[in-house]
């Protein structure tokens, strides 16, 4: 029995030993290997990895995209302060996690990335007004963040991917100002609108006038003494049509009054047309 206790005991020793001495790389991070607090200058990429517990650490880093959400109060080149929320979205080059541990060390948040982001955020920002942060220079502002991240890290193995302005508290003074001017801008555009619809629609009303105009001219000019002795001699054939008894009185031309035999005037010349 005691033999047996003895075996289970040193089997459970082991297997605990064994477990301690092999470390699992997941996709998506590297492995660094640490004897003695030196760092191996090659990185596991995955699998499993045995080592010596006693003598021997492996530090995993991951590389995949990581989210770092920062608050802060922003400046602005007016000297107003604006309350922001930030990310970042940084990676780490798996191939360069040796060096970075060595001189930065596993909190390299802390100890560049913000240090490096709050810099680059003081000396951005106090270029643009506070009104920019809500037009479009807001991206304008957020890569030049990036950018300047990136230049003093430079070298370290961290890439910034992006900068990102998720929220902008404005001075409630400067908001009031933003929005009233907005809506005047608004109005003037609407006001713009309105005009431009009624100059519309007063052009189409000169249109129409023109046409009719012109072809009121094109009809006058067109009544000269032939058509209107045509248009007459028409008239006479539509009444001569007539069964009934009629008196026309013309002047020889055209005809200007047409009535019955009663009121007949001595100047005039008289044709009696009767159908019957």
């Amino acid at each position: 029995m005691k033999s047996q206790n003895v075996l289970k005991s040193l089997f459970c020793l082991l297997a605990i030993i064994t477990l301690a001495s092999c470390a699992t790389i997941r996709e998506g991070e590297v492995g660094v290997k640490r004897t003695f607090g030196k760092y191996a200058d090659k990185p596991y990429t995955g699998g499993v990895k045995i080592f010596n517990p006693l003598a021997s650490r492996i530090i995993k880093i991951s590389t995949q995209t990581e989210n770092l959400e920062v608050g802060l109060n922003i400046p602005s080149k007016e000297g107003l302060t604006i309350k922001s929320e930030v990310s970042i979205l940084y990676n780490i080059d798996g191939k360069k996690v040796p060096n970075l541990l060595r001189n930065i060390g596993e909190d390299y948040e802390r100890n560049v990335i913000l240090p490096v982001f709050r810099s680059a955020v003081a000396d951005v920002s106090s270029r643009f007004y506070a009104k920019d942060m809500h037009t479009g220079e807001r991206a304008t502002i957020e890569k030049a963040i990036k950018e300047q991240m990136m230049l003093l890290m430079d070298g370290k193995g961290i890439e910034v991917e992006a900068v990102l302005l998720k929220s902008i508290q404005l001075p409630r003074t400067l908001s009031i100002a933003i929005e009233s001017k907005l809506e005047a801008e608004q109005q003037a555009q609407q006001m713009e609108f309105v005009l431009e619809q009624a100059k519309r629609q007063a052009d189409k009303q000169r249109i129409e006038a023109a046409g009719v105009r012109d072809a009121q001219l094109i009809i006058a000019e067109g009544l000269n003494a032939k058509i209107l002795q045509f248009k007459s001699i028409e008239a006479f054939q539509e009444l001569a049509k007539s069964p009934n008894a009629k008196v026309i009185i013309t002047d020889g031309d055209l005809p200007m009054i047409m009535e019955s035999e009663m009121g007949i005037s001595p100047k005039t010349t008289k044709r009696k047309v009767n159908n019957n």
